[in-house]
C-alpha cells in the first residue's frame, strides 16, 4: 500500500463509510478502513464468482465447519491458547451472536455489566432487550484508561448481574485489557457466576508491540464460562461479507443452542467464510503492513490534534476516543467538527451518558486523507478559540 490516493475514488464508493458523506465532507466515524482489500482475499473471492456459486461444500454439522480448525490454529500460534475446534461455532454477526448468548441465558429485567463508553449497538441491544445496563465506568489514569475493580465488584453483587458483555480491545478507548484486569474480572465471573461474553474482534490491530490476552486464556475453567467472538472484518476490513466465529466455552449455551433448528439464527455467507478463511491463513503479511500503518496514522493523531483535545492513543484498534470537554463548546464535538470543519465523526453520546463530550475519530485512512482531516479540526478550533 502507498498513499497516492484518489479523493474522488473514495467518494464514489458505495460503503455506507464514504456514500453518507455530504460534499467535501471527509468520513471518521464508522469503523471500516479505507485500505485495499489483501491480496489473498482479492483473489480467493475471485476465483469463486468465476467459478462456483452453488451451494458450499459445508454445512451446519460442527464436524463441516469450515472456519473451526482455522480459528483454534490461529489462537494457538498467537495467544497460546489451545481450543476444541469442536466448539467453534460460524454465524453471520457478531452483535447477532451476542443478541442469541443474552436471548438463551437471560431473561428480561436481567442486569448485563458492561464497560462503558461502549459499542452503540450493544447498548441499543440491552435496551431493546430489557437487560438493564450495569456500567463499568472507563476512567483515565497516568497511564492511559483503566476501571475502578472494587465499585465492578460490588455492582456486579448489587445489582444481580447474570452476565458480563467484555469488550477487549476496548471500544472506544482501544485500551487492552491485561492479564491482571482479567484475572480480576474473573474472580467476579466465577464468584457471580457470570456468562462471559467476550468481543475481541479489535484483537489482532495492537501498536507498540502489546499482546493481546483471550479471556479463556486465564484458565480452563474460565474458558467453561465464556463465549469468546471474533472475526476477521476488522482486521482484514470485510464487514460487509458478514462472517464471525464464536468459541462457546459454556456448555450450557451449546445446550440451549442445540436445541433450536440449526437454521434458524441464519447461516453466513459462503463468500464471507471463503474471505475470512483466505485473511487467516494468508495474510497476515496485509495485517502486518496495515499495523505499521495504523501504528504511524495514530500518532500522526497524537501530533496534530490541538492542544485543547485530550487524547489517549489507543493501545489498539484503529479509533481515537477525543475528549473534547476543554473546548467548551456549545453542541456535541462531533456536529462541531461536521458544521465546522467537514469532519464527520461518531459522536460521543452514541457510546452511552459517558461519552458526552467526546468523539471517536476513525484513523485508518491514508496519511493525506488524515493529515487534511486533522489539519481542517485544527483550524476549526483555532477559529472557536479566537471568537
Amino acid at each position: 500500500m502507498d498513499d497516492l490516493v484518489d479523493i474522488a475514488a473514495l467518494r464514489r464508493r458505495s460503503g455506507i463509510k464514504w456514500s453518507q458523506a455530504g460534499h467535501d465532507v471527509l468520513p471518521a466515524w464508522i469503523a471500516d478502513m479505507d485500505f485495499p482489500v489483501a491480496d489473498p482475499v482479492r483473489e480467493a473471492l475471485s476465483r469463486a464468482i468465476s467459478g462456483d456459486l452453488g451451494y458450499p461444500d459445508w454445512d451446519d454439522r460442527l464436524d463441516r465447519n469450515p472456519l473451526a480448525q482455522v480459528f483454534t490454529d490461529r489462537v494457538r500460534d498467537r495467544y497460546d491458547l489451545a481450543l476444541d475446534p469442536a466448539e467453534v461455532y460460524v454465524f453471520t454477526e457478531l452483535v447477532q451472536v451476542v443478541q442469541l448468548v443474552l436471548h438463551l441465558m437471560t431473561r428480561p429485567g436481567d442486569a448485563v455489566a458492561v464497560h462503558t463508553p461502549t459499542y452503540p449497538p450493544f447498548l441499543e441491544t440491552l435496551r431493546v432487550m430489557d437487560r438493564p445496563v450495569v456500567p463499568i465506568p472507563m476512567i483515565e489514569s497516568k497511564r492511559g484508561w483503566t476501571f475502578d475493580i472494587d465499585r465492578f465488584a460490588a455492582d456486579v453483587s448489587s445489582f444481580g448481574c447474570r452476565a458480563l458483555i467484555l469488550v477487549n480491545p476496548q471500544n472506544p478507548t482501544g485500551h487492552m485489557f491485561d492479564r491482571d484486569e482479567l484475572s480480576e474480572i474473573a474472580v467476579i465471573a466465577r464468584r457471580h457466576d457470570l456468562i462471559v461474553i467476550s468481543d475481541e474482534i479489535h484483537s489482532e490491530l495492537t501498536h507498540d508491540g502489546n499482546r493481546h490476552v483471550p479471556f479463556a486464556a486465564l484458565s480452563p475453567e474460565i474458558a467453561r464460562r465464556t463465549v469468546t467472538l471474533n472475526s476477521a472484518s476488522k482486521a482484514f476490513n470485510l464487514a460487509g461479507l458478514r462472517c464471525c466465529v464464536a468459541h462457546i466455552g459454556d456448555s450450557r449455551v451449546r445446550a440451549a443452542l442445540a436445541a433450536h433448528p440449526p437454521q434458524l439464527y441464519g447461516q453466513a455467507s459462503a463468500l464471507g467464510v471463503l474471505a475470512t478463511r483466505a485473511a487467516w491463513l494468508d495474510g497476515d503479511a496485509w495485517l502486518a503492513d496495515t499495523q505499521r500503518r495504523l501504528t504511524d496514522n495514530r500518532d500522526l493523531v497524537a501530533a496534530m490534534l490541538p492542544p485543547e483535545i485530550r487524547f489517549h492513543p489507543p493501545q489498539a484498534t484503529y479509533l481515537a476516543w477525543l475528549d473534547c470537554r476543554a473546548l467548551e463548546l456549545d453542541r456535541d464535538p462531533a456536529d462541531f467538527f461536521l458544521e465546522e470543519a467537514g469532519v464527520k465523526l461518531l459522536p460521543g453520546p452514541d457510546f452511552g451518558a459517558a461519552g458526552s463530550g467526546f468523539a471517536r475519530l476513525n484513523f485508518a485512512t491514508y496519511r493525506p486523507v488524515l493529515e487534511d482531516m486533522l489539519g481542517r479540526m485544527r483550524d476549526a478550533v483555532e477559529k472557536h478559540r479566537n471568537r
